[in-house]
């Protein structure tokens, strides 16, 4: 016991006081726990359903493993492009784009098209990058007008004009990838 213990009278030692901020955050903290659990019931039940529907080969399972190597390989970028902005915007820029660019090729080859086999390493660059030469044409153009038009240059906007003109130019490149540069033997 201590001296508060003594000091209060017996029924408010048996009875919690506490703050309504205090009643909030535990009512708050226990529906979080709430959705934690029911976050992680719904990824354990799903993540089976979801694997095996990107395993598959067809158009819309390949589009999704398009997707998402392109999102890995942009965030490779605006890492490449936070690191070297020092040098430029255009010098940052051209150089995430070839190291992006590179691991996209090579990613799609290998995972979203699944044509290691049927493909060679330098056919993959040589094709994909073509359609990626227009798109660095674009995202450059767009990265010039947006310093042009804009007083000071914010990474937030300028990564956000590089992610919305590639989203683009990646639904173009997954179109040529998928039906153009498509060896005749390959089934779908």
């Amino acid at each position: 016991m201590t001296l508060l213990d003594l000091d209060d009278p017996p029924d408010c030692r048996r009875t919690p006081v506490t703050s309504p901020y205090l009643l909030r955050r535990g009512h708050a903290a226990e529906a979080f726990g709430d959705l934690s659990r029911a976050t992680a019931r719904w990824v354990q039940d799903t993540t089976p359903r979801l694997t095996a529907r990107l395993r598959r080969d067809d158009t819309t399972a390949q589009f999704m493993r398009f997707v998402l190597v392109g999102a890995a390989t942009t965030a490779v970028y605006a890492l490449f492009f936070i690191a070297l902005r020092g040098g430029g915007y255009l010098t940052a820029h051209l150089l995430a784009t070839a190291v992006s660019t590179v691991l996209a090729n090579e990613m799609h080859r290998r995972l979203t098209f699944r044509a290691d086999d049927r493909v060679h390493w330098f056919t993959a660059q040589w094709e994909a990058g073509g359609v990626t030469v227009l798109g660095l044409l674009a995202t450059s153009s767009a990265l010039g007008l947006l310093e042009a038009l804009t007083v000071t240059s914010h990474l937030a906007l300028q990564i956000a004009t590089v992610a919305t003109v590639t989203a683009f130019i990646g639904l173009m490149r997954f179109l040529a990838l998928r039906w153009i540069f498509r060896p005749a033997h390959a089934e779908g």
